[in-house]
């Protein structure tokens, strides 16, 4: 059977979000590590702001 269009566009949609968050997940993991921010973004493509946030989120959840 022959998926749809829309089918089609939706499971690309939720590959780029589990990619997203694979990374953001990696990116925490190297933060938990103590790993320096401009490393991590040099890692995982992630901005720097991007990292901060992820950074700031942890701190406040701890």
């Amino acid at each position: 059977m022959k998926e749809s269009v829309i089918y089609q566009q939706i499971e690309a949609q939720g590959k780029e979000k589990g990619i997203a968050l694979g990374i953001e997940q990696v990116a925490l993991n190297m933060l938990r590590q103590g790993m320096n921010i401009d490393l991590i973004v040099s890692g995982t493509g992630l901005t720097v702001e991007k990292v901060q946030q992820l950074e700031n989120n942890q701190k406040s959840n701890s």
